[in-house]
């Protein structure tokens, strides 16, 4: 792969998940800025990820009938920008849950495709791909940072002036992207084939694992901020937590390849669940404790780092390379959009204005215990 192209990906990745820095830790901390209670940020945070469920087989869709991923990618970051500006005039609860769940409806559209252009430009090398998802963990933890302090020391609203910056970059990675070749896929054919493969027990048990896994993930990223906040964390302190987690996958990314060629990734997949309901249960009984919080926040390397390697990894290997871009979708629509939606809208339900803090970690840590039980059952299969 060529240096030019490399970094046009790295670049992508990095404001890309600039983006999620800012929008999954701190939309909380906007809307609780603008008054809402806890239930009805739970319930825009379900609608907000609600649209994933619809949103990435859309543009599936559009991938496979055009099949130029480059101007997919662009077409959703200009509108996911565009979209977002009306955050600047709305202020509220259906016409911010309207124009949430528009700005999803096209950013969700984009990781998809990137992940498909990117793993085909490098011809499926896990090591590459370890090592330009990486610039994603660097721009996550450059940006969680940055936002922690500003937006609690200052004030909310610098929520939206960030995130229409940090769009714009985006849009501008999306133009310098490169596609060598448009193809077409045989869209009936692939339908007929791929559900062969969805209906296998690996698969089933694979996908209900990682919708129970986004499910737990539903309090931590609706309410993490503004528990510790609650918890009399320095504003600092409290994207330096965050952005922990993402330092922590920067050494994972690293060695995933190696990982993955030795242990596969039943056995990664669910060592990952395991130490996630770990991470869950020290996190909502300890939390007070900064150094049991440092310990908590490092196993986001494998709860998020390590789980999301061996995923697409596992989809590498699970589907056909025509299959790629509906099989993204499918579990994107499944796994983060109804696991997603249902936990941030029962993290809502739960956590009572803090008082059911605990018992809401409790319960994301049961979710975390039951998806990693279920992942020891998979067969596993040849690794290419």
């Amino acid at each position: 792969m060529s240096s030019p192209k490399f970094y046009t990906f790295s670049f992508s990745y990095f404001t890309y998940f600039s983006v999620l820095a800012l929008v999954v830790p701190f939309l909380a901390l906007f809307l609780d800025g603008r008054d809402f209670n806890s239930r009805e940020i739970g319930e825009l945070l379900a609608i907000f990820t609600a649209t994933k469920i619809i949103g990435p087989t859309m543009w599936a869709n559009a991938a496979d009938k055009s099949g130029n991923l480059k101007g997919i990618i662009q077409l959703g970051s200009l509108l996911a920008l565009l979209s977002f500006s009306f955050l600047f005039f709305v202020q509220s609860y259906w016409p911010i849950a309207f124009v949430l769940a528009v700005f999803s409806l096209f950013w969700t559209g984009i990781q998809p495709q990137l992940e498909v252009m990117t793993l085909a430009s490098i011809r499926r090398s896990a090591h590459i791909y370890a090592r330009i998802r990486l610039w994603g963990s660097i721009g996550f933890i450059i940006t969680v940072t940055l936002a922690g302090e500003v937006l609690v020391s200052y004030h909310s609203e610098a929520f939206v002036y960030m995130g229409w910056f940090i769009l714009l970059a985006l849009f501008v990675s999306s133009c310098l992207l490169e596609q060598k070749a448009k193809a077409t896929a045989k869209t009936t054919q692939v339908n007929e084939e791929i559900w062969g493969r969805l209906k296998e027990q690996s698969f089933v048990l694979f996908f209900i694992a990682g919708l129970l896994l986004q499910l737990s993930f539903g309090v931590y990223y609706s309410f993490f901020a503004l528990y510790l906040r609650d918890l009399g964390y320095p504003s600092i302190s409290i994207g330096l937590f965050i952005s922990l987690g993402a330092v922590a996958e920067i050494g994972i990314f690293i060695i995933a390849g190696k990982l993955y060629q030795l242990f596969g990734p039943r056995i990664l997949l669910a060592f990952s669940l395991l130490v996630t309901a770990l991470r869950w249960y020290l996190t909502g009984n300890f939390a007070d404790s900064a150094l049991i919080l440092f310990a908590a926040q490092l196993i986001h390397a494998a709860s998020f780092g390590l789980y999301h390697t061996a995923s697409i990894q596992y989809l590498q290997q699970h589907f056909t390379v025509r299959q790629q871009n509906r099989a993204q979708a499918i579990y994107i629509a499944g796994v983060y959009g109804i696991g997603g939606a249902l936990g941030a809208y029962l993290a809502g339900v739960f956590w009572n204005n803090g008082q059911g803090a605990t018992l809401t970690f409790e319960l994301a840590a049961y979710c975390s215990l039951v998806a990693g039980l279920l992942i020891l059952f998979m067969r596993e299969k040849q690794r290419c």
